[in-house]
């Protein structure tokens, strides 16, 4: 369970401070208004302990693992297998070590008194606040089956979305991957033998060829200097990517990128609809799923459009109005939020909303690779036509003085 320092006014008006154990920060504001205190922060309480377990799973559990762990847990689920029974059997049945270590770490838990969601609570970058505040509501319902239902569901859809993405762009990552390759060959070993002949002819260069002798000179006498800065280009710009600062600017700037930009918007608009509907479905209140959910996006610039969004409903504005003022959705999907409004049915008409974004992003990316391939043949175009008037239009020159003389 995650610790969280928090500041508060009780019903005098007088200023509180303390810490709490919970499951999340919404489950802790809940905690607190229960003992009539108003909170004003709640902030996460970093301990050595979690910062060991952050280090330790970042990135090491795939999305495929938890598809297998959620399908079987609502299978156990259903068959009404004791829990902790369940736990230990996943972790005698799965391959990977890491999983196996995370299940063990539950069973101890569970075993303690504690419950799931809190237990889950224990391995931040392997379970998401999603993924346990869904548990804790199915846990609080007597509905955990359907719980790890709903999250095999959303972590399948997830994994669809992603192999698409990555098919769609395979094609021209390869190409300009062979482009750089081809020119690091040329500037290092084909370019200076021309240079040597054209040296030994004394002959005037044009233009083109003397742009490509300049450019492959500077390559071999600076390729330690250009490494150097390319290893620190990279560092520098993954270390400003890991501040707020960055992470914003870098969300609102992949949604502005030409030809995949808008992609990425709806395929995020996607993940948003779906997460926000499945968070519904499963009771958890508005305010708390919108959080929730500006962390499942996974772009920080629309994550803070959500959380205004949410901010604008705790001010007593309606779902409708804050989707309008976000401007993040199309008529079409603001009408449906609209229907869902006035038929309290906003988790379906949500789940419609995310086959809608899933449909256009799932056609948009079988044609990403028409739409690219006439630039990148215009690229491999350019490069050909400088080589061939970089090293044949001196050759050519050189072979019509020496028929001439």
């Amino acid at each position: 369970m995650a610790s969280f320092q928090y500041k508060a006014r009780d019903a005098s008006g007088n200023a509180v401070t303390g810490q709490l154990d919970a499951v999340n920060q919404a489950a802790a504001a809940d905690i607190l208004k229960q003992r009539r205190y108003i909170p004003l922060s709640i902030e996460a309480v970093v301990t050595q302990g979690s910062a060991v377990t952050f280090e330790l799973w970042q990135a090491k559990v795939s999305l495929t693992e938890l598809i297998i762990f959620s399908r079987q847990m609502y299978s156990l689920m259903k068959a009404g297998i004791p829990i902790i029974r369940a736990i230990k059997s996943l972790a005698d049945s799965t391959g990977s070590a890491r999983v196996r270590e995370v299940m063990t770490a539950l069973a101890s838990e569970l075993e303690s008194g504690r419950s799931l969601s809190v237990a889950m609570a224990s391995h931040p970058k392997v379970f998401s606040r999603l993924i346990i505040s869904l548990v804790h509501v199915g846990e609080n319902t007597g509905r955990l089956d359907d719980a790890f239902l709903q999250l095999t569901f959303y972590f399948e859809q997830e994994l669809e979305t992603r192999k698409q993405i990555k098919q769609a762009t395979r094609y021209p990552i390869f190409v300009l991957f062979a482009l750089a390759v081809a020119m690091v060959i040329l500037n290092i070993f084909v370019i200076p033998q021309f240079a040597n002949m054209f040296a030994r002819f004394n002959a005037e260069l044009p233009w083109s060829t003397q742009l490509l002798l300049a450019s492959s000179s500077f390559f071999i006498n600076f390729w330690p200097l250009l490494l150097v800065l390319l290893v620190a280009t990279v560092v520098g710009v993954s270390f400003y990517l890991q501040t707020p600062a960055g992470k914003f600017r870098f969300g609102r700037w992949k949604l502005k990128v030409p030809i995949i930009g808008s992609i990425i918007n709806r395929a995020t608009l996607g993940r948003f609809a779906r997460s926000f509907s499945m968070m519904l479905k499963a009771g958890v209140p508005i305010t708390t799923a919108l959080s929730l959910v500006a962390e499942a996006v996974d772009n920080d610039y629309l994550g803070e459009k959500i959380r205004e969004m949410r901010r604008s409903i705790e001010r007593g504005e309606s779902l409708l109005r804050v989707s309008q003022q976000s401007n993040m959705f199309t008529n079409l999907v603001l009408q449906m939020v609209s229907v869902g409004e006035e038929t309290g049915q906003m988790d379906e008409m949500l789940t419609e909303v995310a086959g809608f974004y899933e449909r256009e992003v799932a056609f948009d990316l079988k044609s990403l690779t028409a739409k690219i391939e006439p630039i990148l043949i215009a690229i491999v175009a350019a490069m050909v036509l400088l080589l061939a008037l970089g090293i044949f239009t001196p050759m050519w020159d050189m072979l019509n003085a020496y028929k001439g003389g």
